[in-house]
């Protein structure tokens, strides 16, 4: 003989079947949910995408970072040491301008103290002519704050008379957000510091 309370209690049986059904669907519903969007955050980290001519989106792969960063931090370096030091009387300005984009604070305190001393003024009174004629670096990228050495060889033209130098710099550079088109490795150098300046008698290219 069945009873109100058999009714309850098989209504409850029910009840608490189908909470749990729901709850575990919604728990795999957002299991597969956050799965998906690790995936599709994956694949657009290493997807880039450009506007076609005609309008059309074209899939571009990238390259793992670590692959490139040697090269982007070797480039980031020759570019700045030749923005700093390739300079004359017509192009200074412009060229200091983009090297101090490439530095932190470290660099704006070695432009001003070499303004200060007057290097700029002499190279406007004589007319010189600094031109850098080779960079090498060496790099240690196994660290975050990537340590750096610079031997930076370049001339300085009096007119009649040609002096060639070798300058050793060093410093860290240090991830920062890209810049388009004043920094577009999105690096920037740290710690600067001229070490030694080296007066060459007899260099041949």
């Amino acid at each position: 003989m069945k009873t109100p309370y058999q009714n309850i209690y098989n209504v409850l049986r029910l009840n608490r079947f189908i909470v749990l059904a729901v709850i575990i669907g919604g728990v795999l519903t957002c299991i597969v949910s956050l799965a998906m969007v690790i995936k599709l955050h994956k694949e657009s980290i290493n997807n880039a995408f450009v506007v076609n001519s005609d309008g059309s989106v074209i899939p571009l792969k990238m390259v793992q970072q670590n692959e490139n960063l040697e090269v982007e931090v070797l480039s980031h370096l020759e570019q700045f040491h030749t923005y700093f030091y390739h300079i004359d009387a017509s192009n200074y300005e412009k060229n200091l301008e983009k090297a101090l984009w490439l530095g932190n604070s470290s660099v704006d305190a070695l432009y001003r103290q070499k303004k200060s001393d007057g290097v700029y003024n002499r190279l406007l009174q004589y007319s010189l002519v600094q031109k850098v004629l080779k960079i090498e670096s060496k790099i240690d990228i196994q660290k975050k704050t990537y340590r750096f050495e610079t031997t930076v060889i370049f001339e300085i033209n009096r007119g009649a008379i040609i002096d060639v130098y070798k300058l050793t710099t060093s410093g860290n550079i240090i991830h920062v957000d890209r810049n388009f088109p004043n920094n577009t490795h999105g690096l920037l150098i740290t710690n600067f510091f001229e070490n030694k300046l080296k007066k060459l008698e007899d260099y041949e290219n």
